[in-house]
């Protein structure tokens, strides 16, 4: 039987290096992120809908830890021949309507998305100020729809890291629209892909 946890980085990985085009015009790698007390790198896109119910509540969140050190950082890997919606130009735009409190990233070729094993949009990894991989998986229990959360795990995740303590619960599963890939069905995903616990 395949291992599920293959599909995506472990826990205690390292985060491994891009160098990608923000909405901003600039290239970005890890070396931008190195002064980071926590770094949150989440693959997130335009279109789906389990982002735009959940993107304000990780907009909270960004903003609460900001103080604190935490950097956020959101990675658009899906293909804009299978999802229009998702393209650069798209991404330019969705960031001057909102004004989200990230840098936003276009991984053109998916490399990103496959280094990292990104399941779903959104997929949160936490790494901590020695970019080690401490929480995978939501953001909230509810992304489609905020308004029915009970549980926010990426919040829960950096409060117990800033406050020096065990996380709770460092492991969920990815709620979301999976990745569109390139030359795949839209709806393309192994069966137990984002079966992490």
């Amino acid at each position: 039987m395949t291992d599920k946890k293959t599909y995506t980085l472990p826990l205690g990985s390292t985060p491994p290096n891009f160098r990608l085009k923000g909405t901003d015009g600039k290239y970005y790698s890890l070396s931008h992120f190195a002064h980071a007390k926590a770094l949150v790198i989440f693959f997130t896109c335009n279109h789906c809908p389990y982002v735009i119910g959940s993107d304000e509540i990780t907009r909270q969140t960004a903003e609460k830890y900001r103080d604190h050190g935490a950097v956020f950082v959101g990675i658009n890997s899906n293909s804009a021949i299978t999802y229009p919606e998702d393209s650069f130009p798209k991404m330019i735009e969705r960031m001057e309507k909102h004004h989200f409190p990230w840098i936003y990233l276009w991984d053109d070729t998916q490399e990103t998305a496959k280094d990292y094993g990104a399941l779903r949009t959104p997929h949160f990894f936490v790494f901590d100020s020695n970019h080690r991989l401490i929480y995978t998986g939501r953001g909230i229990d509810s992304p489609k729809d905020a308004s029915k959360m009970t549980v926010n795990d990426l919040d829960n995740a950096l409060d117990d890291y800033f406050h020096h303590k065990p996380l709770r619960k460092p492991l969920t599963n990815p709620i979301g629209c999976n990745v569109k890939w390139e030359g795949k069905d839209k709806h393309w995903m192994p069966d137990d892909a984002c079966d992490l616990i």
